[in-house]
């Protein structure tokens, strides 16, 4: 049922010896997904980083990453790499950064492509071609041909989610892959997200503090403060019968938002 636990995770810095995570416990059940939400601060990119073993060398994590079973914390580096993009799969939340400046965005495709899956260049090229178009990229090849800098924050995430459609990940990881983008373009990375739920049905770990969004797109809600989950639930329980007035401020807030907008809205 659950394609990924993860037990007592404990993350801290071995500089200051600040505990940054305190021994979270959640799990992933197979072709759901799970929302992290929280301010910012709260620890969920951390938790993620922690997930993908992409922390930084003076951060150390003890506790289970369980992948069907497998404890990733146990795990090389090199065995570590084999397993980022064909079995965990990241998508950040400023695409930037998730390409290198200095290469056009084909050669990244091809070059995580031919790792994972050992395709020639041309099959690459044709099922990119083709997987773009299908998440509304308009001219791949042209897109394939610039550098990150010559595209905009939509365009970015949605070649990163054409490449995880591609990929076909057991479980992806978006950390907040809205936060940099316009309202339309939210909304279109949001849709494409859910049609790639439906696609490949991979389990998904969705971080975000718009909880709009997470009302849309998650079955299971992880609230998370100052490093620690204070409270777990379904979306339905989580919306109307929140327990912890954390989570209760989180919601209120909100719809007390939806509701200016709203009024907004309606004043123009």
């Amino acid at each position: 049922m659950d394609i990924l636990k993860v037990n007592n995770l404990k993350v801290w810095d071995i500089n200051t010896d600040k505990v940054i995570i305190h021994n979270s416990s959640f799990n992933l059940k197979r072709e759901s997904c799970l929302a992290i939400v929280g301010e910012s601060g709260s620890g969920k990119s951390m938790t993620c980083k922690s997930i993908m073993r992409l922390n930084k060398p003076w951060i150390r994590q003890s506790g289970e990453v369980l992948l069907k079973g497998e404890n990733l914390n146990n795990l090389s580096e090199k065995e570590m790499k084999a397993k980022r993009g064909k079995k965990l799969c990241m998508i950040l939340q400023n695409g930037m950064t998730a390409f290198d400046p200095s290469c056009v965005i084909g050669v990244h495709l091809k070059e995580t492509l031919i790792e994972h899956l050992g395709w020639s260049t041309k099959q690459i090229e044709v099922k990119m071609k083709n997987t773009m178009e299908s998440v509304m990229l308009r001219n791949p090849i042209e897109i394939m041909n610039m550098y990150p800098h010559q595209l905009s924050g939509g365009i970015l995430q949605r070649v990163m989610i054409a490449l995880a459609l591609v990929l076909e990940p057991e479980v992806i990881i978006a950390d907040e892959p809205t936060t940099a983008l316009d309202t339309v373009s939210q909304f279109e990375v949001i849709e494409q997200f859910i049609k790639m739920r439906e696609r490949i049905g991979s389990s998904m770990i969705f971080i975000s503090h718009d909880l709009g969004i997470v009302k849309k797109i998650a079955d299971e809600v992880l609230v998370m403060k100052y490093g620690k989950v204070i409270e777990e639930g379904n979306i339905e329980t989580i919306f109307s019968n929140a327990k912890h007035e954390y989570t209760k401020h989180l919601i209120s807030t909100k719809q007390a938002l939806s509701n200016n907008f709203r009024n907004i809205m309606g004043e123009l």
